[in-house]
């Protein structure tokens, strides 16, 4: 899951929970709201009863203060305007056939879900009736009562929550839109720093990255910028070692290959003058002997001694790029193949582009590692057509590809895992010249495909 779908998945978790928070103590601020309501409308209405309790009394000194109140004065339009909606409010001693005096309920919040009016009073609890003495300093006057209604109260509840869930929703969906676009603003230099990553990961090391604002994505592309820096400082030295061990085998092939013509060859040379001589002398003067014989069997085997030596110096000396051209040797190289035996493989050759002018160390390269690959595709497969292809990419960092594709089969990965002299020199050979090398499978067989650029 991408870093941004999880920062914000994260930050919508935690506005759910606000918003569940905030939800929660709404209601339990509405649902508490009507117990204030009812002190304060029981408060007011003792007030009241207080200043008609001293007037009644200062009037109506004849009678005794306990029956004082209630007047009928008592239950008017103004003592109405003191008790909240949903509040009932009694005289206690009430007078006989007297109904509390209640607030306005009709209509009052709106009607609530059952399950909503079935939860709250269960976890809230019910409301307690409030009592409050008329004067605090005549206890002879009375108390006032104040009940809530429930009903009323559950409404009033659920009323104040959507009003408040209204607004909190819409806060939280602009709080989760533009967190989310300030997380993906502040994650986006990340996609630079993979970006770059990526182009490390297939050779360009010196890859530049933005002035990042932020500190920790500062550090790590500079941390990218030295690691690159590196990479390519090594890359270049070890393709430098491997340049200068290349150039030290084929001095040794060289020398080797001179070892060879000067001592096997003379050696060999000498070993079929004398089987020739033997041959000859025995057959004059005792005719077709056992030693005429065993002479001509010396001279096949000394024939077919020399004829792998000549092989073994074909790959040994100076690679023929240097000396007929990249297109000329390469036609030479299947043509020497194809000459070996009728019944070997078909070989295919397919060049293309303009050749000519390809020398150093990319022609010799190449030449190479087409020698090895169908050297590989001819002794180590059973296959019965063999392509080759070279291919020259226009452009002016142009590169040359190089394809053996057989029909033999094969395990593509087994060989590309391979530790085998021969393919160990091609990917060295590949590598020092800043290329590439990849072995996939192939219908009926394997695909060995080197790209060396031009430039190198």
């Amino acid at each position: 899951m991408r870093l941004v779908l999880r920062l914000v998945a994260r930050l919508l978790l935690i506005v759910v929970l606000c918003l569940g928070a905030a939800t929660v103590w709404a209601t339990f601020d509405a649902y508490r709201s009507v117990d204030r309501a009812t002190a304060a409308s029981a408060q007011r209405v003792a007030q009241a009863l207080q200043a008609l309790y001293w007037r009644e009394l200062l009037l109506r000194s004849s009678r005794a203060r306990e029956h004082l109140l209630p007047v009928p004065d008592w239950r008017t339009l103004e003592t109405m305007k003191l008790i909240s909606p949903g509040v009932c409010v009694e005289f206690q001693p009430a007078a006989a056939f007297e109904k509390p005096l209640c607030g306005q309920s009709e209509g009052l919040g709106k009607t609530p879900p059952r399950w909503f009016a079935a939860i709250v009073p269960t976890f809230l609890g019910s409301h307690a009736e409030v009592v409050r003495p008329v004067s605090p300093r005549a206890a002879a006057a009375g108390t006032v009562v104040a009940t809530p209604d429930g009903a009323a109260a559950i409404s009033l509840a659920w009323e104040y929550i959507l009003n408040v869930i209204d607004v909190a929703l819409l806060m939280a969906a602009a709080i989760a839109l533009l967190a989310s676009l300030a997380i993906a603003h502040a994650l986006a230099p990340a996609r630079a720093i993979v970006t770059a990553l990526h182009r490390m990961a297939r050779g360009q090391y010196r890859t530049k990255l933005p002035r990042f604002r932020s500190m920790e994505l500062a550090m790590i592309g500079s941390a990218v910028g030295e690691l690159g820096g590196r990479l390519e400082e090594a890359t270049e030295q070890r393709a430098a070692l491997t340049r200068r061990l290349i150039e030290i085998r084929e001095d040794e092939r060289r020398a080797l290959a001179r070892e060879l013509h000067d001592e096997f060859g003379q050696n060999l040379s000498a070993i079929l003058a004398f089987a020739n001589t033997i041959e000859t002398a025995s057959t004059r003067d005792n005719g077709d002997t056992g030693i005429a014989q065993d002479a001509r069997m010396i001279s096949q085997a000394t024939h077919h001694l020399m004829a792998s030596l000549r092989d073994a110096l074909k790959r040994l000396r100076n690679p023929l790029p240097e000396e007929l051209g990249l297109e000329a040797s390469l036609v030479n190289l299947v043509d020497s193949w194809r000459s070996h035996s009728a019944a070997r493989p078909t070989i295919q050759l397919d060049l293309r582009g303009d050749l000519t002018d390809i020398s150093g160390p990319a022609a010799t390269t190449a030449y190479r590692v087409a020698q090895e690959c169908l050297t590989n595709a001819l002794r180590h497969s059973a296959a019965h057509e063999i392509s080759l292809r070279i291919e020259r990419r226009a452009g002016e960092d142009g590169a040359l590809l190089i394809r053996v594709e057989d029909d033999g089969g094969g395990d593509a990965e087994r060989v590309a895992q391979s530790a085998g002299f021969g393919l160990t020199g091609i990917r060295e050979r590949v590598t020092a010249a800043g290329g590439s090398l990849s072995i996939m499978p192939a219908r009926g067989g394997l695909s060995v495909a080197a790209t060396i650029p031009l430039a190198a």
